[in-house]
Order: C-alpha cells, then structure tokens, then sequence
C-alpha cells in the first residue's frame, strides 16, 4: 500500500495514499466534527462543520473530501477553525426548531452535542426569518419536520444509493430549499418502502418513527385485555445501546425483565416464530424444487423488501414464499394456537411487537394478515421506542436480572436467533432443507459462505445429488442488481435471501442512532451480528426443525408443515403497487 507523510498538528503521521484529511485525522486521535458526511454515501462537503487550516492553502478547507498529499500539514484546532465551525453552527441554528427540551432526540442529538461543544447560545447573531412547514405524517410509519431538519442530505443519499428507491430530494432552491418528495407529493403516497434507513442516519429530530408508546402502555393497564409482547431476534444485540452498553452487547435476559417490569402479562420471543417460518419455508422450497414449483424462491421476512418487490418488480411476486414474516407468524399463532390452547378470546389479546424495523409499522395493516379474525399483531414497536419505554419507566436497565421468556412460545433454537443478520435466514433454512433432502443428520451446521456484512453473496451446494445456488442481499439498491441479473439471464439460483436494510436487521430502521462518528469508523453491523452468532453458537438447540415447542405445536395443531391449517394461519398473498 502506497503511504504518505504528512503533519497533523505538528505531529508526524503516515497514512494510505488517497486518505481524507479527516480519515487521517482518526488515525492520529483526533475526531473531526461532520454533520453531513457519511462514508461512501454521503461525501458532499456541504455543512463546513469540518472545516480545518491547510499550510499554504488560501482558505480553510473540508476535511471529509480533502485528499492528503505528501508534506502536507494540517491544523485541526486553531482559532480559525474553531470560530468558522462555531459561526457555521450558528448559521445552522439560525433556521432551526430549537424546541429541545420536547424533541424526540433531545440529549442524542448530533447538532445539540456539537452547539453544546462550541458554546453556540440558543440566541446569536444570526436570528432572522425562520420557514414554516407542516408536518409530513401521512406515511404508516414516520414523520417528517422540516422545521428541524440542516439539510445535509444523509436521508437523500441512503434512500437513493442504499436503498435505490430515491422518493426525497431537495425542492425549491436557496432560502426555500426543503427536504421532500416530488412535487410535493406526501411521503405515504410514493413508492416508499418503509424501511426507516432515512431516520437512523438523520443527524437531528427531523426525522422520527410515528410513537406507540402510549397505546401500549393504555393496553398494558386495561384489566380487560392481555397484553403479550413478542422480541425480534435482533433486538438483544442493540437494546443496550440505548443505555451506554458497548456494541454487540447480547441484553436478552434484560430485556425479557425490563419487559415484565412495564407490566406485560406474556412475554415471548418471536425466535419461536422465525424457527416456524424456517420449517414452513424450507418445506416449500423442497416441494418447489420437486414439484417444478418457480423459482428462484425468495425470502418474504423482511416488509421492506416485501413492499420494495411490489412496487419495482411485480414481476416477480410469484417468486416469493408465501410465508409471512416471522413477526405475523408469531402474532397469527398467539391468536389461534395459543389462544385456543388456554381458552382466551383472541380480541382480548393485544399482540404487541418489538421490532428493529419502522416497515413492520405498515405491515401490521397488510391485508391478509388476521388469521383469527382480528389483526395478527395490533401494535408493532421500534427498539427505541421501547428504550424510551424503559426511561420513562424508571427502569435501571443495565442492573436488571436476567430472565427468561415465558413458555412455551419463548424456547427457540440458534438458527432463530441469526435470523438478525444478513445470511441469517439462509442459513437457518439449509439447516433444516439439507437434512430434509438428504434424510441425513447434518454434523456441520455453519454455512460461513453466507455470512457477512457484504451486500451481495453467493454460494452452491450440492444436496443429496441436488446442485442448489444461492444468494444473500442486503439493501434494497443490492436487491436490484441481483434481481437484474435474474431477469437477463446472467444468473441462476435456487434460492434467494433478500433483506431490505444492509446488514439485515441488526441495521434495520427501528435500531439505536449512532453518530456519524461511529457509523463511518466503526463496524456497526459486523458488532451487532457477531453477538446473534455468539448466541447461536452457545443454544442447545441449533435447528428449527428441532424446537421442542414447535413440535409439540405442529403435533397439537398443524399436523405437518404445509398442512391446510399450516396455510390458512401461517402464509400469506401480496399485491402489484403502483409504481411512484
């Protein structure tokens, strides 16, 4: 690797060959502020946070796009600096909604941390006119205030290069310039899909899931109903982000007691779920395979993804496994397993959720997803909702016990658990359609060529004589050059994995907001993965197939997998969307 010589505050430092200034900065210590910069999505240089003195050049410079070259020398923290970065927040400010102390991302705000760092009063120099907008919330899932967003344009790129579906941009121009869709168009009326990747990356309060705190909490005290709550595999892998713990710290035993602690009669895990949907899915990739069924076949876990196939490839509906996500299996199973199994009124359950991901907020009301005749699942919850759940609850989270689910819809198996990640799902399924296939046991459960944080990968088997290929993708802008690559004949598989956030869920939209400081230098997914692999790797059980509880629920109720039963609670059917 080609290396450089350069100075960063008088100190000598060599770095690769092509590096920023504010990527050689991190390797000496020193954290540069951005605002608007995202490694490899957002590069633009367009809020001047980051602005530091060059020796010899004639004005200050951007460091998160400036190349270093050899001798240069850098100054990171001189007057000038310090007072451009300070009159930059202070221009920022100018048009900001300073109402904090109300804000959903009070005290996790990145521009409150930095006009806290440089002493940038609520009132300077730089009041004046101040533009009026109306909140966007007529999407399922999110709102839109304008009054708080910076324009620094992270929300725009992620839609548009890693999720490939661009429904926002900057409208008007100047003074005017605001963040939305074409025309004017309200969010939920586009092709959006949901999938929250906008509100995770978006530096202030401009952007927020639509917050069912309060409905929970009402159904949480009715003595009428019985409030059960089920936890996406995902969830222990990010909660206590949220309360200071390091990434990648597995809080599933916290979890579980911070949950009987806000009040929930049951709570469950809905690993129990996505061992179901693996035992149905697998069973109908097999009869697919044998029966001349289409293929490829494709995963249909994640909602955005399932939303993003509706609007842009319809041609490709009959591709999808008509199993629902293990979210709708979970709460379809509660409603009617469960319910007749303990002699309970299914309206008298409120199936809560909690999810890392905003796109199961619009799935809940999909059609078809009311096996007992109510909604499978009445409310879905993000993880932040619950964190702030937890807050206001007055919870010491990080000193709770650990506890475990309530049974017998908590016990699960390891192949759930890394339903979490990215090749996840895939892996889970040939656990159990390898044995299925061959009639044999499998010794070897790790299929490490689908592991990863990649956004594409590919992988071939041979089962039982049988030559399977698959792939895994991740991010909906991935998924379209896979599904391209399908459709022109380029490539053959027989299965396919897709999720639509990158990374899977452990990056899903619902998860915890971290920095831009981290996002760009830290691996956030590969983190966060890494416990759900740890968590499988210490189960007893690491086959769906060979959930106890899940026997039992197949021997009591379904019959076997693919049963009329199995179909009429379990699967589901999607429409053609218009395309925006």
């Amino acid at each position: 690797m080609d290396m450089v010589n350069i100075k960063i505050n008088g100190m000598p430092l060599s770095v690769p060959k092509g590096s920023t200034i504010l990527e050689a900065a991190r390797v000496a210590g020193i954290n540069i502020p951005t605002l608007c910069y995202l490694k490899e999505i957002n590069e633009i240089g367009a809020c001047r946070i980051c602005m530091v003195e060059v020796k010899g050049a004639r004005s200050l410079v951007t460091a998160c796009v400036y190349p270093v070259n050899e001798g240069m020398e850098v100054f990171t923290n001189t007057p000038k600096v310090l007072e451009s970065r300070k009159t930059n927040l202070e221009l920022v400010l100018s048009t900001h909604n300073k109402k904090c102390l109300s804000c959903v991302r009070s005290g996790d705000c990145e521009l409150q941390t930095l006009c806290k760092e440089f002493g940038v009063e609520d009132e300077h120099r730089f009041e004046g006119e101040v533009n009026q907008y109306e909140l966007d919330t007529s999407a399922a899932h999110m709102v839109r205030d304008n009054s708080k967003c910076i324009l620094c344009r992270r929300c725009v790129a992620v839609c548009s290069k890693n999720q490939g579906v661009g429904v926002i941009g900057a409208n008007e121009r100047g003074f005017k310039t605001e963040i939305g869709c074409a025309f004017e168009t309200p969010l939920g009326e586009t092709t959006c899909i949901s999938c929250g990747q906008c509100i995770t990356v978006c530096p202030t309060g401009a952007l927020y899931e639509k917050d069912s705190t309060e409905e929970v909490r009402q159904a949480i005290a009715d003595p009428e109903k019985i409030a059960l709550v089920q936890t996406a595999p995902s969830i222990r892998a990010t909660l206590g982000e949220c309360f200071g713990l390091p990434i990648g710290t597995d809080v599933e035993g916290k979890m579980v007691a911070a949950l009987r602690r806000l009040g929930f009669d049951l709570v469950f895990d809905t690993d129990l779920a996505a061992d179901l949907t693996i035992v149905e899915e697998a069973n109908e990739l097999i009869e697919r395979v044998q029966n001349g069924g289409v293929l490829p076949m494709i995963t249909s876990c994640s909602p955005g993804w399932i939303k993003y196939c509706e609007h842009y490839y319809p041609e490709m509906i009959p591709n999808l496994s008509t199993c629902k996500s293990p979210q709708q299996m979970f709460g379809a199973l509660a409603k009617t397993w469960y319910a007749d199994k303990n002699g309970i009124d299914p309206k008298k359950i409120v199936s809560v959720s909690v999810m890392p991901c905003t796109a199961k907020k619009f799935e809940i009301d999909r059609e078809n997803q009311n096996a007992a005749g109510v909604p499978d699942v009445d409310i879905s919850l993000t993880t932040r909702e619950l964190a702030r759940m937890i807050q206001r609850a007055g919870l010491d989270f990080v000193n709770l016990p650990d506890e475990d689910f309530d049974d017998p819809m908590g016990e699960s198996t390891g192949a759930a658990v890394i339903f979490g990640a990215t090749g996840g799902v895939m892996e889970a399924a040939l656990r159990t359609a390898v044995e299925k296939l061959t009639g044999e046991e499998l010794k070897n459960l790790e299929f490490t060529e689908v592991r990863g944080t990649e956004g594409i990968k590919e992988a071939s088997y041979n089962v039982g004589g049988l030559d399977v290929n698959v792939a895994v993708v991740s991010g909906t802008a991935n998924a379209k050059k896979l599904l391209e690559a399908v459709k022109n004949g380029e490539k053959s598989y027989t299965f396919i994995e897709v999720m639509g956030c990158p990374g899977g869920c452990v990056n899903g939209g619902g998860q915890p907001q971290q920095p831009a400081s981290v996002r760009n230098f830290v691996d956030l997914k590969g983190l966060r993965a890494k416990a759900l692999y740890t968590n499988d790797e210490n189960k007893a059980v690491r086959k769906s197939h060979e959930n106890p509880s899940l026997k039992k629920i197949y021997e009591d109720y379904f019959g076997k997998p693919g049963s009329h039963k199995a179909h009429e609670v379990l699967h589901t059917s999607y429409v053609k969307r218009e395309r925006f």
